[in-house]
């Protein structure tokens, strides 16, 4: 059998629901693994592997008793530290939370144990999760397997990195304006960010108004196929009591067109060439899988959502945001902090209400003519490690280039990215959107683009 750590979750669950392979073995695979890769990526950031076996004992001796076992049964995954593991720091990037040591698990992870999953490792991420780029001061600073030259995203980067390196089979992530779609296109590998409300949330070990609000953030698995993005979708949506906003909802929809709407430069973002080509090229793939694809000018309004979605993720209490940052000393949140003021400081909560409002209906009614849009993740390839904080021109050209993902959750959409190809050694892929609750419709066009080939993984670490 090829190394354990390279199959699909789908496949090693199969396995080992048939004892073909051990939950133990497993685990001891994705443990020599991390060992092998980590060193050069630093994307995982707490491991404790008498755990993670410990974990993995307990699923094979459930088979052993013929006990049911979920549908990632002794499958290795990774969880970001910015969510509540039993025992372990829920530490955000941040060194003032070095000690924040959850006593029970966030309902996501709570959901992937009760599915079987063995839980390998906690991943990196920025500061506060601010940025699309991942380094901090307790932490460190986390390389891209393909490239360590560019991000590997963020603020799931750790996430990113370490499944495209074949450090656990799925890797939790979260999305506030991103964070799970842009460590995918980064590292060459799919992420999906749900439906506000599709996957409980509530980290308990944080107070109830943590530093970083997190409006319209949600959890989110990034994967090597589509296939394992669907299944761990449905392991980490099974309900929770303490989250108020968890929607009951199926996974899948009524039946739908298969029809998309395809825009090659949304709301004037003016994509590199390499880009537009990647969506293009997507499009010939699902028309040649049968559906039926509709090139238009241009989408609802994506850079007012933006902006307001900004406001709303940053601006509520930037002042104790900022105070908080120039205590922790962290050169990403200040650069983020203090490159946004303008834009989200004063914040007027009502008017960005009463804004989402009409422009999610806006999208509803464009969604409800076009089941699926097909659009660039970014305006650019993956962005030089930590452009950000180059220059101001450096730093607004980062923020201008994210507009599809930043404005996407702030009509509480499902955001899909496939990983389409290579430019050299840089992924590039596309993102596609649809009705709320409707990720099924997501995933059943995403499948249709991955079939027209993705980039190889899980790869070894680029030097």
């Amino acid at each position: 059998m090829q190394d354990i750590w390279r199959l699909s979750a789908a496949e090693l669950a199969s396995l080992i629901k048939s004892r073909k392979v051990s939950a133990k073995e497993a685990a001891e695979a994705g443990l020599a693994r991390l060992d092998a890769v980590n060193p050069k990526l630093n994307a995982v950031v707490d491991h404790r592997p008498d755990d993670v076996l410990a974990q993995a004992a307990k699923i094979d001796a459930a088979i052993a008793r013929n006990e049911a076992v979920g549908p990632l049964a002794g499958v290795p995954i990774t969880i970001k530290v910015n969510v509540d593991q039993e025992g372990y720091a829920t530490t955000n990037g941040l060194k003032a939370q070095r000690d924040l040591i959850a006593k029970v698990d966030n309902p996501v992870v709570a959901n992937l144990r009760k599915a079987g999953a063995v839980l390998l490792g906690r991943t990196n991420c920025p500061a506060v999760s601010y940025r699309w780029f991942t380094t901090n001061l307790i932490h460190g600073d986390t390389k891209n397997p393909r490239d360590p030259g560019i991000t590997p995203g963020g603020s799931s980067g750790g996430a990113g990195s370490a499944v495209a390196a074949g450090i656990g089979h799925i890797a939790h992530g979260t999305d506030i304006a991103g964070s799970v779609r842009y460590p995918a296109y980064a590292c060459g590998v799919h992420g999906l960010r749900p439906s506000m409300g599709r996957i409980p949330a509530f980290n308990p070990a944080l107070p109830e108004r943590p530093i970083g609000p997190q409006i319209s953030a949600v959890s989110g698995p990034l994967a090597r196929t589509v296939n394992d993005l669907r299944i761990s979708l449905a392991a980490m949506s099974a309900p929770d009591y303490r989250d108020p906003w968890y929607a009951p909802v199926p996974l899948e929809g009524p039946p739908r067109e298969k029809r998309v709407a395809m825009c090659l430069n949304p709301d004037g973002l003016n994509p590199v060439p390499e880009v537009v080509a990647a969506v293009a090229d997507a499009g010939k793939r699902l028309r040649d899988a049968g559906w039926i694809v509709e090139e238009i000018d241009d989408t609802p309004s994506l850079r007012e959502a933006a902006e307001i979605q900004t406001r709303l993720w940053l601006g509520d209490g930037y002042e104790a945001q900022l105070a908080f940052a120039e205590r922790e000393g962290d050169p990403g949140a200040l650069a983020c902090l203090r490159g946004v003021r303008a834009r989200v400081h004063p914040f007027a909560l009502s008017q960005a209400l009463t804004r989402r409002a009409t422009l999610t209906r806006d999208w509803f009614a464009f969604l409800d003519k076009y089941p699926v849009l097909l659009m660039p993740v970014s305006s650019e390839l993956p962005f030089p490690d930590h452009l950000d904080r180059k220059d101001e021109a450096s730093f607004a050209r980062v923020w201008h280039a994210q507009l599809p993902q930043i404005a996407i959750p702030f009509m509480g959409l499902p955001g899909l990215v496939v990983s389409t190809g290579l430019v050299g050694r840089i992924p590039v892929g596309v993102q596609l959107v649809a009705g709320r609750y409707r990720e099924d419709l997501c995933l059943a066009a995403g499948e249709a683009i991955e079939a027209g080939g993705t980039p190889s993984s899980p790869i070894d670490p680029v030097v």
